[in-house]
């Protein structure tokens, strides 16, 4: 029987537990969500909730019919970047199963693991990405043995200022589903003039910014304007920036594949632009299947896969986690 990676996503709301094999076939990921009654996203809270869901999601992983723990060659997790409390979850049960199993343990950086992930189900090869979820907002490339950063968010992920946005106007977590199904609403009848409900646009240089449009939407909204009208205005104005600097990526690298990331990367409205921008350069543009754009068990399984082919693991003694890990951190020595 073929390998198995299991991977162990923990760095913010999600906990989950996916894996792959080790010729790259992808299972669906064992999930929990927590959703705070009111406001945001309390870091010991989620923790709790991690540690409360562990028994449950182990035995919904034992019982999957692909599944064999005998087949099991390594543990993978989320080392960083994320919130501590989670983070200390996933690797406290990595670290037992790497233990318990006898097999390596490979701490990896969750946002290569949406780069990875991306482009095992997609086939592309060597893309720009952009990595669109609540804690980031980043334009990264390969280049030089590493995937840097070319441009990112200035203050807060543009998953952020969603939640935020439709927290403000009573709309439960995640805020992003509910802000595009609004905003879908307002077009449903034809296009609208953007001229009425203009907003900032968060472009400097390379960076985005998302705090100041957080505030003029709220403003306009209290102007009289309706949620739905404010809803798409919002979705309009921050993903340009986004497929605007993504653009500028494409231009300065010379590459041709755009490939989207994060949980707003499940915006279609977000793909619909970010393509019309690809055809327009001759390039082309990508996404994996919603289940893995959001945070998932399941991506940080195959970048253990890419990191174990590679010769890496990860010593007991280097297993800490680390909530600032950056992107560019990592050296990446695998194809």
């Amino acid at each position: 029987m073929e390998g198995v990676i299991i991977g162990i996503e923990s760095t913010a709301h999600t906990f989950s537990f996916g894996s792959v094999s080790t010729n790259g076939v992808l299972f669906p990921s064992q999930s929990s969500l927590f959703r705070p009654e009111e406001g945001g996203i309390h870091p010991r809270e989620a923790a709790d909730h991690h540690s409360d869901v562990t028994s449950e999601l182990l035995n919904r992983v034992s019982n999957a019919e692909y599944f064999s723990w005998d087949s099991v060659v390594a543990i993978a997790f989320s080392q960083g970047p994320g919130l501590g409390p989670c983070l200390r979850v996933g690797a406290s049960v990595a670290r037992t199963l790497s233990t318990s199993l006898q097999v390596p343990l490979i701490g990896v950086n969750h946002c290569i693991a949406h780069i990875e992930v991306g482009r095992n189900q997609t086939g592309c090869d060597d893309p720009v990405l952009l990595y669109v979820s609540g804690g980031n907002t980043q334009v990264i490339a390969r280049a030089d043995g590493k995937y840097r950063v070319l441009g990112e968010t200035l203050d807060i992920g543009i998953g952020n200022m969603l939640d935020k946005f439709a927290r403000h106007n009573g709309i439960a977590f995640p805020g992003g589903p509910e802000v595009e199904r609004l905003a879908n609403n307002f077009t449903s009848e034809g296009w609208k003039s953007l001229d009425s409900v203009l907003l900032p646009y968060g472009v400097h240089g390379m960076d985005m910014a998302f705090s100041g449009i957080l505030t003029s939407a709220i403003q306009r909204i209290s102007d009289g304007h309706s949620l739905e009208e404010v809803c798409w205005s919002l979705q309009e104005h921050s993903f340009a920036s986004c497929v605007e600097v993504a653009e500028r990526a494409l231009a300065h690298t010379g590459k041709n594949e755009l490939l989207l990331g994060g949980g707003v990367a499940c915006n279609e409205r977000l793909r619909e632009m970010s393509t019309i921008m690809c055809e327009e350069r001759g390039s082309s543009c990508h996404w994996p299947e919603k289940q893995y754009c959001i945070d998932n068990g399941t991506m940080i399984a195959e970048l253990g896969r890419r990191m174990l082919e590679a010769g890496i693991s990860t010593e007991l003694l280097d297993s800490a986690i680390n909530p600032g890990l950056r992107t560019d951190n990592t050296s990446v020595i695998w194809h």
